[in-house]
This record gives C-alpha cells, structure tokens and sequence, in this order.
C-alpha cells in the first residue's frame, strides 16, 4: 500500500487531507505531521494579538476533521530527503513516503535588518500573537507606575495587509488599554512606519487610498517612505531619501510585520528555494521530484500574465490542498491529473470590527458591506478546512458579537 505524507497542517496542508482522506480509499495510508496538536487560522493572528478574540476562537483541534484513515504526528519536520523519499522528525525518527505534500508555512523575514527579532515583537504563530497582546497589557499596567509616555506608544512595522489589519483591531481595543493606562483613548498614539510610498499595491488606486484614509481617519499614524534601519530597544531608527541619519520612533511595543518567508526546512533540506519558496510546475510539483508536491507559503507558483510568483495567501493555500489531495488520490487509481489553475476571487482586509473594503470579483466594496463580505469569506474557509462543526463553534461566537452591534470580521 502506498505512504501519502504531509508535512504541515496550515490551510494548505490540512486541506490536502481532508480531500485525501474522502479520496483514496484503501489505496493508501495517510499521515499527517505538525508541530502543533491545532490548526489556527492564521489571517485572523492580528485579532489575538490585539486582545480583540481569545485564541480558542482561531483555533481547533486538528484530530477534530481526520478520520480513522489518517495517521497524525506531532512533532517537527527537520528535513525533507528528496531522493531518498524520507523525512526526518525531531522525536520521531524518519518516515518513508511515495508521494509528500511539503505545506510547513511560513516565518517571519527581518531581511537582515538589526535587532528586528531580538527587539520587535513577531507575529507568525498563535505564541507569538498571544504574547504581543500581554506585553501590550505589561506596558499600559508600567504606565501607570512609571508615567513614560513611550509606555503608551505603539509601533507597527511595515504597512503591508497584515499591518493595516492588526493596527484596525488595535483602534478597536485602545479603549481598552487606556483603562489600563489610566488615561483617555487619545493618549494611546498607534503609528505604522513603511518603506514603500504606495501602499496596498493589490488593490486599485482608489480602493487603496480609500483603505489609507481609513486607517488614518482611525487616529492612526502612517509613516511612508520611512526605511527602517535598525530596531533598538523601544526605537524603531530609520532613514529616509532626503535624509540618511537615522531618526527614532519611541515606542515600547514594536510589532514586526513587514513580512513572511517559507519555512527554512527547505533551505536545509536543498532545494532550489529563495526566501524558503520553491518554483512548482503547472502541477504544483517540485521540479526535480515528481512525487513531491509543494504548496502554500514554500510554494512558487508563476502567474503567466505577469512573469511573477502569485502572493502567498489564504485563499490560494486552500485551493493548493485541495488540488493536491485530488491529484494524488487521481495518481493513485493510474489517472492523469489536470495542471492546476487558479484564478483570485478577490480580497478584502479588515480594519477593526465594523470597517473595511476589498475586492470580490470585479467589485469594490467599503466600509460595512465590505465588513459583511469578510465574515461570509471567514465562514467559507472554517467549512472548507474545518467542517461543519467548526464553522458552528466560531459562527456562534461571531452572532454573539454581532448581537452587540460590533460585525466580526473574523
């Protein structure tokens, strides 16, 4: 009987197993291996770390949607043997496969820049988000002891999708943390710094600015055209063009999200990779390996109408898996899968509870039909990867908050 590994059980990875284990019947036994015992849902990261949503409501256990088919590990992928068909686990010794599905996600990219990892506060994992929003709590309690208004400052690196999500949702709790500064909301100053001059590129320029505009009418400070340099402690230093000496953004919270890059298993583990991303072909497999499929943040899949990689997101995560389950149990039975295809059904970017705006299909929505948009987009994704029971449990949590008049984008 042939072994079907995966490595990974974000949206990509656990997708491929829901759609294998409804496929390939007694053809194959099915493992699957992650580091942790829960899949999270990962767009929703900035809402933990806010304090906006308690982790148990991004989360649920990953032995919740496998059958008795899949067998599941816990443990840490160290590296991948491509020619040997073997993966090596931290506790668990090697494993042998005829097909894998590489899905291990992403890690956080400082591009080198000094103290971004030792200094500024990651935002990958549950963990991570978990921590930024008690040191967020730390700082607003030392204020009340020290009277340093830098306690009260609140730093966002980089003004990409998920900064101008997570500073919506800091807008939405800064009541909050002023009540544990002592001191009125308007006192609690959130500033974004980013290199770029245009922002939201994946938008038009009108929905863009309209997003820009928001954010900034939410008492958000955005600083453009600011390349951060170096992060101290409680300063973020950067440079402009018309000025190369260093200036400070004091602020003893420093949330880094300037951006992601592939696991470093594959770096180690040799394949031809950039920033932990491998190039697939058409069928989403690694070229050198044709039982080797390789999919969400490791993958590189080229769209042919610009020459450039597709951004790495939820939406083409989930569809990765669930051509990759399709595909395997189709090779399985001797049959010869289709290339995969995809075409984006559009983004929408939540800032804060009740606001936001994107695209779906060729139409641009705003403010709270855009709101509406995102939760529908939400839902479909718990269904999609987490089944009816888990769209259920969150479904219930989002009626509640809407029965308070605050819409979860969630």
């Amino acid at each position: 009987m042939k072994e079907v590994l995966v490595l990974g059980a974000g949206y990509a990875g656990l997708k491929a197993v829901r759609n294998l284990q409804k496929e390939v019947g007694d053809n194959a036994h099915i493992t699957l291996v992650d580091m942790n015992d829960y899949h999270y849902e990962a767009t929703e990261l900035h809402e933990v770390a806010a304090g906006s949503v308690d982790k148990s409501k991004i989360t649920y256990p990953i032995k919740d949607v496998l059958n008795n088919k899949v067998k599941f590990i816990q443990d840490k992928v160290v590296k991948v043997d491509a020619d040997k068909k073997t993966v090596e686990l931290k506790n668990s010794g090697q494993l042998r496969y005829d097909y894998c599905v590489l899905a291990l996600g992403f890690v956080s990219e400082t591009f080198g820049i000094k103290g971004a990892l030792d200094n500024a506060l990651q935002m990958t994992d549950i963990d991570q988000a978990v921590a930024i929003h008690e040191h967020i709590v730390e700082t607003m309690k030392k204020y009340r002891e020290t009277q340093d208004k830098e306690y009260l400052n609140i730093v966002v690196c980089g003004a990409g999708f998920t900064g101008i999500e997570l500073a919506g949702a800091l807008v939405d709790e800064r009541p909050k943390y002023a009540k544990l500064a002592g001191v009125d909301e308007s006192e609690i100053s959130i500033t974004i710094v980013e290199a770029a001059t245009k922002l939201l590129p994946m938008f038009s320029e009108n929905l863009a600015n309209y997003g820009v505009s928001l954010v900034k009418s939410l008492g958000v400070k955005i600083m453009t055209g600011c390349m951060i340099k170096e992060i101290q402690d409680g300063r973020v230093m950067y440079a402009t063009q018309d000025n190369e000496e260093l200036q400070a953004v004091p602020g003893k919270t420093i949330i880094w999200t300037t951006g992601v890059s592939g696991s470093p298993v594959m770096g180690e583990s040799g394949f031809k990779e950039r920033r932990g991303r491998v190039i697939v072909n058409d069928n989403l497999l690694d070229p050198d390996h044709d039982d080797l499929y390789i999919i969400g943040d490791v993958s590189a899949l080229m769209d042919k109408a610009t020459d450039r990689p597709y951004p790495t997101t939820a939406q083409i995560a989930t569809r990765m898996g669930a051509y990759v389950g399709h595909a395997i149990a189709q090779r399985l039975k001797g049959e010869v899968p289709e290339p995969f295809s995809y075409n984006s059904l559009g983004t929408v970017a939540s800032v804060g509870n009740t606001h936001a705006f994107g695209l779906v299909g060729k139409k641009e929505y705003k403010g709270f039909p855009a709101s509406f948009v995102k939760k529908m987009i939400m839902n479909k994704s718990l269904a999609d990867i987490g089944g009816a029971k888990e769209l259920k449990v969150v479904s219930t949590y989002i009626t509640r908050i809407n029965d308070k008049r605050a819409i979860s984008l969630r």
